[in-house]
């Protein structure tokens, strides 16, 4: 794979994330889902694994709206702006997960077979991802604190990491099978 690709993949997810937190907390909702379109045209005319890529962001953004949905639910996160809705993970949340997503076959391949190293990865990069978004954009907000928050976030993240890549290989080889 081309070092300009990957290198452009991490920074349209960098891209996305910015415009999405940002966004936010100035009531820009918009701005992360507008972000990541433009991310995933250049990412989707660019790749070399369309459906590979396509199957990944259906599973993340289902987990997506699944894990910050009940995280919102409980009361551990509050979002900043919480449009289209305020019962579910907002637009903005989501347009990370498609931009992580788009990542995760490529610039963090690296994780793909190493299942621990991917729990660990996400348990402590998951909790600093929302954190830096709470702290430097007051995009998010942990309800019941930061303990709270961060112990939680680092339990969905660390079985998110592992559990996007099992769900992918799982889907990957029932459409082999199926084809």
């Amino acid at each position: 794979m081309p070092k300009a690709f990957l290198i452009a993949n991490v920074l349209g997810f960098q891209a996305v994330w910015f415009a999405s937190v940002i966004g936010a907390a100035n009531g820009l909702p918009w701005a992360g889902p507008l972000a990541v379109a433009i991310y995933a045209a250049v990412h989707f005319a660019w790749t070399p694994d369309r459906r590979g890529d396509l199957r990944m962001l259906g599973i993340a953004l289902t987990m997506g709206i699944v894990a910050d949905s009940l995280l919102a639910a409980t009361g551990v996160l509050a979002f900043a702006s919480p449009w289209p809705w305020t019962f579910a993970a907002p637009a903005w949340i989501l347009a990370m997960w498609a931009g992580f997503a788009l990542t995760l076959n490529h610039s963090m391949a690296f994780f793909r077979d190493r299942w621990v190293v991917a729990a660990g990865f996400g348990a402590i990069g998951g909790p600093l991802a929302y954190w830096g978004a709470a702290r430097g954009f007051d995009a998010v907000d942990f309800g019941l604190g930061l303990p709270i928050a961060l112990a939680a976030l680092a339990v969905v993240w660390g079985v998110a990491m592992p559990a996007l890549y099992a769900l992918h290989r799982t889907a990957t080889a029932r459409e082999g099978a199926t084809a």
